[in-house]
């Protein structure tokens, strides 16, 4: 059984202009004084610039097993002993399947006006390939209508790491050409049936990170840890795949629909904002990225990146190369930690750096190396957010000032970008809930909204009125 959200409900959810996380007589005045501290024109996000939350389907779904739906390499990973935290799974997750409506109202009230979210793909083809299950497209289908009749945009992932187990038991998923083309089955099929509603359709989030951790490291699904030789192999059919689902949803999507990926860019950010610093923070994005997205936008493998893999290397073909380099009508770019890159002879030199180090100006400087390595035209920041030790407070409020702080200083540098022209048309933070965090399980929590585990009671943190304001004004606040 789950809540439903009266209208009261979302009085108080919402306030007159922010969230309600104060008494009423304190939001009204705070309403007051943002029509008084309207902000200027320099802080202002361009026209028509989207704001929104992003969430994945094993992440927040559940029914993982429920109406036809067919096993993933997450739900065997998860569900095998010692590999998540406390033994956390997403058989159940935030119940998001069934509550989804209910979510979509927290949507709503945080003044969003799109939603990134992904598409199960075992829960349209059971088995990877063959029959379809209605029940699963369903699902997708009155999600779609219930963003759509409130106002909200949706942007669909079609993979967001959760592989249907037959595939990984039949060809050793990524290992085979032949999931490549399973996903180009999959992506048409579901572009064919949701293109009539969804215009914008990411093929892939983040390659990177499920390529080198689940088949690399070893420490997400599906756990493997291949040799050199093959991991190049499985990033290369990863990548093909991308392009073969490029080339299926332009022929099975609605005239109009566009496509890019998600992708998790490593962005170089000069450690001095000087022409020579600049220039090797360019280079070292372009070839720290050889095997994701500069073979992606480029349609070749540096003779850097080759060199280094030596008899290592991938096996393709020009055709490969080819059907990779796809045209795209966007590029999505999830965006979390600077890489700080100095100037040496002959080239450039990368500073380490903490994993999850504060550096602000990552927002400035990835989607600017996009368009001057890349020229890309039109970008979304796909994933942007930080984690942070969420406790409600004696009055039931989460006072996450920390992620106010770390939302404040990476707008900046977003809206700095903006202000130069740089073509960033939308912003989603990662994510709309507290959710299952893959490996980490529920011990790390990102979300706007604070979920009770226990309960599955959905409560807005003090973060959701910093969002809802500037998405509202679409201005830094």
């Amino acid at each position: 059984m789950h809540t439903r959200l009266t209208r009261r409900d979302l009085a108080n959810i919402a306030g007159s202009s922010t969230l309600s996380v104060c008494a009423t007589a304190t939001c009204e005045a705070q309403s007051q004084s943002n029509e008084a501290n309207a902000p200027s024109p320099a802080r202002k996000f361009p026209d028509g610039f989207l704001w929104g939350t992003a969430t994945s389907s094993y992440q927040i779904e559940g029914a993982w097993n429920e109406d036809g739906k067919g096993e993933s390499i997450w739900d065997r990973f998860a569900q095998t002993p010692g590999k998540i935290q406390n033994g956390d799974t997403g058989d159940i997750a935030l119940d998001h399947y069934h509550r989804y409506k209910e979510d979509i109202q927290f949507m709503k009230a945080l003044g969003a006006g799109t939603y990134r979210f992904s598409i199960s793909w075992p829960r349209i083809f059971p088995e990877g390939t063959g029959a379809s299950n209605a029940k699963g497209l369903d699902f997708y289908n009155r999600l779609v209508d219930e963003l759509l009749a409130n106002g909200i945009a949706p942007f669909a992932t079609l993979y967001h790491w959760d592989l249907p187990q037959a595939l990984q038991d039949r060809w050793g998923g990524w290992m085979s050409r032949e999931t490549a083309r399973a996903f180009a089955d999959y992506a048409g099929y579901v572009t064919e049936k949701l293109s009539d509603r969804i215009q914008h359709f990411f093929t892939f989030n983040e390659l990177r990170a499920f390529i080198e951790l689940g088949y690399g490291t070893g420490e997400m699904a599906p756990g493997l840890k291949l040799p050199a030789a093959q991991l190049n192999q499985v990033r290369h059919h990863a990548m093909l795949a991308h392009g073969l689902a490029v080339r299926a949803i332009r022929a099975k999507a609605r005239t109009g629909t566009k496509v890019g990926p998600a992708e998790d860019i490593v962005a170089g950010v000069p450690v001095i904002e000087t022409d020579e610093h600049i220039a090797a923070a360019e280079r070292y994005t372009r070839e720290i990225n050889a095997g994701y997205l500069t073979v992606m936008l480029e349609g070749k493998y540096t003779d850097a990146f080759l060199e280094a893999a030596g008899a290592n290397a991938p096996k393709f073909t020009t055709d490969d190369l080819i059907i990779i380099s796809s045209p795209l009508d966007f590029v999505g770019i999830n965006v979390y930690v600077p890489k700080y890159v100095r100037a040496i002879a002959p080239g450039y030199q990368p500073l380490e750096f903490s994993r999850w180090q504060f550096g602000p100006e990552v927002l400035y400087w990835a989607p600017h190396h996009l368009v001057k390595l890349w020229n890309v035209r039109e970008i979304y920041i796909t994933e942007n957010g930080c984690a942070a030790p969420d406790e409600p407070a004696a009055d039931g409020v989460v006072y996450d000032s920390d992620r106010i702080m770390f939302l404040r200083n990476y707008l900046t540098q977003l809206q700095r970008a903006t202000a130069e022209g740089v073509p960033v048309k939308g912003y989603f933070l990662w994510s709309l809930v507290d959710n299952f965090e893959w490996i980490r399980g529920y011990g790390t929590r990102l979300g706007l909204i604070y979920v009770d585990y226990a309960t599955l009671k959905r409560t807005p943190k003090l973060s959701a009125s910093f969002f809802q304001v500037t998405a509202t004004q679409n201005a830094l606040v």
